[in-house]
């Protein structure tokens, strides 16, 4: 064979090669820019107070409901805000608004329990329920005897 016949196999050679190469990088290209951008994912923020159910002692005296109790949250520096929102229709929406303020980057993480105490003047037969931090949550009250004051209770919740 003549070095021009093994010179010309050897570039043909590299150039079927080269060529691979090309229209493979070419290939992984157009895929690349064939991709659908995809919409930023929704990160939902942790609910760090975790609160699904607010146990409380039900006072009704003289036209007024009156909800004590304690609610444990993850640090002292949580503060909780109460409100009654009364809606006008009979029987009455009763809706408690419970709210947690924080106005600390830093706190110790040491489990707090925090009392409450929140009223509405209402009829005997208003449908209570409660939102924690803008979220439904269930009421789950007890209705405290005769000789209780809400001023002085104890909550005992089995289970």
């Amino acid at each position: 064979m003549s070095n021009k016949t093994i010179a010309f196999a050897v570039s043909v050679f590299i150039l079927v090669v080269v060529s691979l190469f090309s229209i493979s990088y070419l290939y992984k290209q157009k895929k690349v820019d064939n991709v659908e951008p995809q919409a930023p994912i929704a990160v939902t923020p942790v609910d760090r107070y975790n609160v699904k159910r607010i146990d409380g002692k039900h006072f009704f005296k003289n036209g007024t409901h009156t909800v004590v109790g304690e609610i444990t949250l993850p640090t002292p520096c949580d503060l909780l805000k109460t409100e009654a929102i009364i809606a006008e229709s009979y029987p009455e929406q009763v809706t408690f608004l419970f709210t947690v303020i924080n106005t600390t980057d830093t706190c110790a993480m040491v489990a707090t329990n925090q009392r409450f105490k929140v009223e509405a003047r209402a009829s005997s037969q208003a449908n209570l329920k409660a939102t924690f931090n803008g979220s439904a949550v269930e009421l789950n009250l007890i209705e405290a005897s005769a000789d209780e004051t809400p001023e002085e209770f104890e909550l005992f919740i089995k289970g």
